[in-house]
């Protein structure tokens, strides 16, 4: 009892370094920053890894979360503060390199942290536990590192800055909401891994309750469950968005490819502010009428946002030529014999 008494004394000390403001501390959140940009400009996943690795964001969000734990308002103080600066370290960093890269184009890498789901908060939820389990247990407490790479903070910082520094006000705003969502996870689930663990029970008496855990961490359950709403309907909007694309996809091919000859190269989608544009790019020996593209898109599912959709077909006239000569030249567009 006595060896694990002293085993907590220790984690709870390393955690309460963890949450100090220092040059050392600025310095490699500030490097890590610069890694993640230069990662995302080259739309590179190994580097962006490597920036989380090297960032510290986690040691102040453990210091918030044992604070919680402990009532410890001096330390929460401390540890957010310690945050803060964190986040504003690499914030100013991104938004430097996005004004000076500002010809570089929006990568992959930077477009995937615009858009946070209900997905993306419980991977951070267990992320978070994974994190405070690896900090208090003896044996795992290598995995931190392996953890730090689950639990992303500084990429979505970084591209919120480039994307701000673009005027991508809104998709800034998406890339942040991801960031936010990661810090207010981690810090929940880690608290409820310090309590589960018995941390409470070293400045607490004998009788805490789990209503005294819920009452102290009643913010971060409130903004969780906020988060939970606001995510669950933008997974909603994915998925019910991707359903539409697929779906309309699997109806242009089915109608185009059964006219002989003709082939589905390729289908995008843009939304404007009350239609959908889906555009269709078809290779085949005659050109479509009207009409006949009118009759394919009214066959296209409705957009799940409720907007209209317009089928726009880009006709590649091709010919086909075996060793009798050309194939279809008698067939108009629609014929499936």
């Amino acid at each position: 009892m006595e060896q694990q008494d002293s085993f907590r004394e220790k984690v709870r000390k390393n955690i309460r370094n963890g949450a100090v403001l220092s040059l050392p501390y600025l310095l490699m959140n500030t490097l890590a920053a610069i890694i993640a940009c230069y990662g995302l400009f080259a739309n590179s996943p190994a580097v962006v890894i490597g920036a989380m690795v090297v960032a510290m964001l986690l040691g102040p969000i453990t210091g918030v979360a044992l604070a919680v734990v402990d009532s410890d308002m001096a330390l929460l103080r401390k540890a957010l503060s310690t945050l803060i600066g964190g986040i504003i370290a690499v914030m100013a960093t991104a938004f430097v390199l996005g004004l000076i890269h500002r010809d570089i184009p929006l990568t992959n890498e930077i477009m995937a942290r615009t858009a946070p789901n209900l997905l993306d908060l419980m991977i951070a939820l267990a992320g978070g536990a994974a994190g405070a389990y690896a900090t208090v247990s003896p044996r795992l407490s290598i995995a931190f590192v392996g953890v730090a790479i689950a639990t992303a903070l500084v990429p979505p910082l970084s591209s919120a800055s480039i994307l701000f520094a673009r005027g991508e006000y809104q998709l800034g705003l998406g890339a942040f909401l991801l960031a936010f969502t990661n810090m207010v996870a981690i810090q929940f689930a880690s608290s409820v891994v310090l309590w589960l663990t018995g941390f409470h029970q070293v400045t607490q008496t004998a009788g805490s309750a789990l209503a005294t855990f819920i009452k102290r961490d009643a913010v971060s359950i409130t903004i969780l469950v906020a988060l939970g709403v606001i995510l669950a309907a933008n997974l909603h909007q994915v998925i019910s968005k991707q359903l539409f694309e697929t779906a309309a996809r699997e109806t242009l091919r089915r109608e185009i490819e059964s006219s002989v000859g003709s082939h589905l190269v390729e289908v995008r989608f843009e939304t404007t502010a009350d239609t959908t544009v889906v555009r269709a790019v078809v290779r085949g020996p005659n050109l479509p009428s009207a009409a006949q593209v009118a009759a394919v898109e009214a066959k296209l599912p409705p957009p799940p946002d409720g907007t209209v959709v317009e089928l726009r077909i880009r006709f590649v006239q091709t010919m086909i030529i075996n060793r009798d000569g050309p194939l279809y030249t008698d067939v108009e567009f629609g014929t499936s014999e």
